[in-house]
């Protein structure tokens, strides 16, 4: 169990909640989601995670739980005012997120979905987010009950060699080019993209999923979504975000992945270096990759959200603490991470380079953010 004394910051940020994963991973779809909370949790997402807000339409909606209906349990109430809304928006499905008060007051959440299906006749979702834990937990949530609920026909394959995209959100891709750059490469090589969960696809998209050859994680939060795809229609996955030369060793992977019918982790097998990367598990995997494969230069990364170790290379690790990151920092001479991790290198004598990342630092540096899909370049002269 971790010590109290560790999961206090000082100096570092925290990144999106587990509700702004939920809202996120849903945003595209045509759906209602409520994060039932009094107030402060909508005002978050929309302001500081969801670049979309402005430009792309979505019912988001907060429940404006009050102190008494905490206390007195008036779950009818937000019922009805969600099926009411329900049927005057007429939505695909209804999704309800939590955060820290209903988990502390023990709202059932899916006991809740099933009453709001029930009334309205609409897939409804419940998700038991508390606001604890990162964006990453709470849009792999998201993409699970979308893949069970509407990618469920076991379509034919299509002729050629083709992939999902699994795992994808602003707050890991931003607005920037890397989500569209990814899709463009995988055609070069001659990949068609059946569906991307869940930026740029709509669920009509979405629902021929099965047909797809293989499925691409691109984040951690598509994982639990490749593994129920894979059981229910046999498709193999790889995890791995196109990288700079990495790139190359992901389009082999997937189409090996198509031949063999097995798995494919092309990151992992790194051993501690020099360079620390720190960020979501997956794309600072495949940068670690990518730095190695164009540098030959060691560089192994530190998972500062939900992470699975089957991943890991031997000096891999999950580090989301203060307490757990300075050590790694301290062996390292050069650390890329978020511009608001920097103050963790001070007094340290180490190069820190800075890769700004959505889901921690937000809004604040979005218009720095790289496309390194193709090249990692402009990265290197900085090493």
């Amino acid at each position: 169990m971790s010590n109290l004394k560790n999961q206090t910051a000082a100096f570092i940020s925290t990144y999106a909640s587990d509700t702004s994963g939920v809202c996120s991973a849903l945003y595209e779809l045509g759906g209602m989601t409520i994060m039932h909370d009094a107030s402060g949790c909508n005002s978050t997402y929309n302001t500081h995670d969801e670049p979309r807000w402005y430009d792309f339409d979505s019912y988001v909606f907060i429940s404006a739980l009050t102190e008494m209906e905490a206390i007195m349990g008036d779950d009818g109430k937000l019922i009805s005012d969600i099926v009411s809304a329900a049927k005057e928006l007429k939505p695909k499905f209804v999704a309800v997120a939590g955060t820290p008060i209903p988990m502390m007051t023990g709202f059932d959440f899916k006991a809740i979905a099933n009453e709001i299906e029930r009334q309205t006749g609409l897939p409804a979702f419940g998700f038991d987010t508390n606001g604890m834990h990162t964006y990453v937990s709470g849009a792999a949530k998201a993409f699970r009950a979308v893949a069970d609920r509407f990618i469920t026909d076991k379509l034919g394959k299509t002729s050629g060699l083709s992939v999902n995209l699994l795992g994808a959100t602003p707050l890991d891709f931003s607005v920037n080019s890397s989500l569209q750059s990814a899709k463009e490469l995988l055609t070069e090589n001659g990949i068609e993209t059946v569906s991307c969960l869940a930026m740029g696809s709509d669920l009509s998209e979405i629902r021929r999923a099965s047909s797809a050859r293989v499925n691409l994680v691109l984040s951690y939060s598509g994982l639990d979504a490749a593994k129920l795809l894979q059981k229910r229609f046999g498709t193999p996955y790889v995890v791995g975000r196109p990288c700079g030369a990495f790139g190359k060793r992901l389009m082999a992977d997937i189409k090996a992945a198509d031949r063999t019918g097995k798995n494919a982790v092309g990151f992992a097998g790194s051993s501690e270096g020099d360079i620390l990367i720190i960020g979501e598990g997956v794309f600072a995997g495949s940068l670690a990759a990518a730095i190695r494969e164009e540098t030959g230069r060691k560089a192994f990364f530190a998972s500062a959200t939900e992470f699975d170790d089957g991943l890991f290379g031997e000096a891999d690790v999950i580090a989301r603490d203060e307490a757990e990151l300075r050590p790694l920092i301290g062996k390292s001479r050069v650390l890329i991470a978020d511009p608001l991790y920097k103050p963790l290198c001070r007094g340290m004598g180490i190069r820190f380079v800075p890769m700004p990342h959505e889901g921690f630092s937000g809004r604040i540096f979005r218009k720095d953010i790289p496309d390194l899909t193709r090249s990692i370049a402009p990265l290197l002269e900085q090493l």
